[in-house]
């Protein structure tokens, strides 16, 4: 989607810095963009979307704002150091953390190999532990800063073929309340955003099978600009005293869990 402009409403992240993994398209897209709105420098990663997330930079630069690639596989952890150490380089600092690059492909469980099972620990589990790790350094040293988790309506509903992606994410649950308690006299604050059926560029091998409108009780599916308002608010002085918690951005879904 085009971006509509910047700035937009407010700047309440005006010099801070923000880095979202997997940030060039879908929901990724749509954070870079509403933090890059709100007045924060983006530094989008992406492994495999480059074009997507030069195209991306070029957007939110033409529209006022400042941004920049940094191509990275976030399951290995010395090209996650290399781009902390580029980010910093690049901009300064990271105030903000924004763990949305995982691996979303469906499998039967009884179909699950192993490598696929620790191809999606890694990157969901292991990679927000190397990013973690990267940034917050950068967070300690100002004694202040914001990390968001990104999990999924697996992790209240289950999922089928998705074994492995909603135990990935029940663990950044896990992670967010951990890290939130732990972090919070050093004035860190994490917390998760759970989307629901969000209206996204789907691969091939999604599963198209269930129209998930009958299960929502607002009776559509959400777009990806509502989970990056929820993700903007989060590390925004609106969500100043929220620290621990998991958002469920999912019109109304878990009634049904």
């Amino acid at each position: 989607m085009p971006i509509q402009g910047l700035p937009a409403e407010g700047r309440e992240l005006s010099g801070q810095v923000a880095l979202v993994t997997g940030g060039a398209r879908n929901i990724g897209r749509a954070i870079s963009v509403a933090l890059a709105a709100a007045g924060a420098s983006v530094a989008v990663n992406t492994l495999r979307s480059r074009e997507d997330a030069g195209a991306l930079v070029r957007e939110i630069k033409t529209a006022g704002g400042d941004a920049d690639v940094f191509v990275a596989d976030i399951a290995d952890a010395a090209a996650v150091r290399a781009m902390g150490e580029a980010v910093i380089k690049r901009f300064g600092r990271i105030d903000i953390l924004v763990l949305n690059a995982s691996q979303r492909r469906e499998v039967l469980f009884k179909d699950m190999t192993f490598e696929e099972w620790r191809n999606t620990m890694s990157i969901t589990l292991d990679g927000s532990f190397h990013c973690i790790k990267a940034c917050l350094p950068s967070m300690l040293a100002r004694r202040s800063g914001n990390i968001i988790t990104l999990a999924g309506d697996a992790v209240l509903l289950g999922g089928n073929r998705k074994a492995h992606n909603t135990t990935a994410k029940n663990g950044l649950i896990g992670l967010t309340r951990a890290l939130a308690k732990e972090l919070a006299a050093d004035g860190i604050r994490v917390n998760c955003v759970s989307p629901g059926s969000i209206n996204t560029e789907r691969p091939a091998h999604r599963s198209t099978r269930e129209d998930p409108k009958g299960k929502i009780p607002l009776g559509r599916t959400g777009e990806t600009e509502e989970i990056a308002s929820a993700v903007r608010f989060l590390c925004g002085p609106g969500g100043g005293f929220i620290t621990g918690q998991t958002l469920h951005v999912n019109g109304g879904a878990q009634i049904f869990a």
